[in-house]
């Protein structure tokens, strides 16, 4: 029998704690996990609400943001989210448009990113309403909210991503447990 998901990310713990850090790509084991849209859904909103809620002070245009979220995701379902479809797009596109500003670099336009954590809302939302059948959206959502630069290793996973695939774990368990209890 192969390896489950969640043994594929211990594995990428311990490579993290080995070798101090581990490739970004390591974390496309998600893809087959997040195959069930009914998964990736839950995963998005999930991280969504997670990003929401972390603790920071942040005021004027992105506090309100954050409040404005937390409002809309607050005691959704874990296992089947249904949010206001017209609230969660409305929320969306002003999520993008307030950090809509880009920069031209020689290979091409790069976003400026102000708030990660909005970021991370909005591409949640992003799946939940128009994605929630490309895994490779999820998993571009995991890496996002699990990189972490380090000098030593460059853009990766390393330090900090270390508690954020064991959550990611966790979350994953979690939602398998609802689903055979509601089997």
């Amino acid at each position: 029998m192969p390896p489950k998901v969640s043994e594929k990310l211990r594995k990428i713990v311990e490579e993290i704690d080995e070798r101090g850090n581990a490739s970004l790509t390591r974390l496309t084991v998600l893809k087959k996990w997040f195959e069930r849209a009914e998964r990736l859904s839950a995963f998005a909103i999930w991280m969504a609400a997670g990003a929401s809620s972390r603790k920071g002070k942040t005021g004027g245009a992105a506090g309100d943001f954050f409040s404005e979220a937390r409002r809309l995701l607050a005691g959704v379902n874990p296992l089947r989210p249904t949010l206001n479809r017209e609230a969660a797009k409305s929320l969306h596109d002003r999520l993008r448009d307030f950090q809509s500003e880009y920069q031209n670099q020689q290979w091409g336009p790069v976003r400026i990113v102000h708030h990660w954590d909005l970021m991370l809302v909005e591409q949640g939302l992003a799946i939940w309403l128009w994605y929630a059948n490309s895994p490779a959206h999820g998993y571009k959502l995991a890496a996002d909210y699990c990189q972490n630069y380090d000098s030593r290793y460059g853009n990766g996973l390393s330090g900090p991503s270390r508690t954020k695939i064991e959550e990611i774990a966790r979350f994953m368990a979690t939602v398998e447990e609802l689903e055979d209890a509601s089997a």
